[in-house]
């Protein structure tokens, strides 16, 4: 099914975005689904970078699969940003990764933002902003 397909058969009205998470997007997808991931985070230079709005409280959003098949639909219901060193172990348990650790969520995340913020030449560092969202599965 498309994001639009899944959006006209929600009956939800309004604006929304489709998207793939990068990394896993089938198993992430899929702990979207099974109400296991509820958080995911992103670089803020990388919004910066590209121009793209920063999510905002109240935002659809449409999870696709690795073939953008729609898998589901999610509404952002907290976005937090701070420095990639101040993210809670609440937050890395809501991403629902691994053993939802801090710590496997630093080592996942460090490595994950590197790759992204050298695309954009960039160097991480613990200091460097990342966006905490919070949803909920509709």
């Amino acid at each position: 099914m498309t994001a639009e397909e899944l959006w006209l058969q929600s009956g939800l009205t309004g604006e929304y975005e489709a998207w793939a998470f990068s990394d896993a997007p089938d198993k992430l997808a899929a702990l979207v689904c099974e109400g296991t991931k509820t958080a995911t985070c992103s670089s803020y230079d990388l919004y910066e970078a590209e121009n793209e709005p920063i999510p905002k409280v109240g935002d659809y959003s449409i999870i696709l699969d690795s073939k953008d098949n729609a898998v589901c639909i999610v509404r952002t219901s907290k976005i937090t940003i701070c420095p990639f060193k101040d993210v809670t172990a609440e937050h890395a348990f809501k991403e629902g990764e691994g053993d939802r650790s801090l710590e496997y969520w630093r080592q996942v995340h460090k490595e994950f933002l590197e790759s992204k913020l050298e695309s954009i030449d960039m160097a991480f560092s613990e200091d460097a902003k990342v966006i905490c969202e919070e949803f909920e599965l509709i």
